[in-house]
């Protein structure tokens, strides 16, 4: 019984947490593979210090992010206080500012697995497919996104398991509401500070299976380009 009453609340973070990942690995994957492209084919000014402020929250302590949010999405914030007035919807303490949080901490490895992989696309494949009539869009969809969707592949991956370890940015936006905003890790940090070492057991155990599961998968996914001999 007491087992039982144990891993309910594990079960419940575990299904938070991947479903704050899976929200914000596909709104990274939307952002990171536009901007990526953006910057690995267009020359513009400013485009390093772009891709510097993009990359920023790979290097900036998260709790310093998570303060940022606050900032900007707070209730006195000016995005939050606009989305409060004008739709009513609340982003502090609440999943969809988890969502946020980690998303902004996770992009910085799409953008960068995908930058990388459509500079190693051939300009001369999709030069080819211009001439032949095909659309800007068709071209990207068609010859670049397919050539450098290793690299996006690897990024991605790599982002959802950012996204299902994030804990300051995560702590400062939305809590630890259990059931509610209380990832993986917050509810670990919560489980020692409370001395739950059987629950903090647990929920390490499920955190680090998780991340096997995504790092084999990453690399069953992602294949190996042939040796030459």
């Amino acid at each position: 019984m007491q087992a039982t009453l144990m891993a309910e609340p594990a079960w419940v973070a575990l299904a938070l947490s991947l479903k704050v990942a899976c929200w914000a690995t596909l709104i990274d994957l939307v952002l990171g593979v536009a901007l990526g492209y953006l910057l690995a084919r267009k020359r513009f000014v400013g485009r390093e210090l772009l891709d510097a402020l993009l990359t920023l929250p790979m290097v900036m302590p998260p709790t310093v992010l998570g303060y940022y949010l606050l900032v900007l999405i707070g209730r006195n914030g000016p995005i939050g206080a606009w989305l409060q007035q004008m739709f009513g919807i609340q982003l502090i303490f609440s999943w969809q500012g988890a969502v946020i949080a980690a998303a902004v901490v996770a992009f910085p490895l799409v953008l960068k697995g995908a930058r990388a992989a459509f500079e190693a696309v051939d300009t001369q494949l999709e030069q080819a497919a211009s001439v032949l009539g095909l659309s800007p869009l068709a071209v990207f969809l068609r010859v670049s996104l397919p050539l450098a969707w290793r690299g996006v592949l690897s990024g991605t991956l790599l982002a959802f398991a950012r996204s299902m370890g994030e804990f300051g940015a995560t702590l400062m936006v939305a809590g630890s509401i259990p059931g509610k905003t209380q990832t993986l890790s917050i509810a670990v940090y919560e489980a020692v500070q409370a001395g739950q070492d059987d629950t903090a057991n647990l929920l390490v155990v499920i955190t680090s299976l998780v991340c096997m599961v995504v790092l084999v998968s990453a690399n069953k996914l992602t294949p190996q380009r042939s040796q030459q001999v």
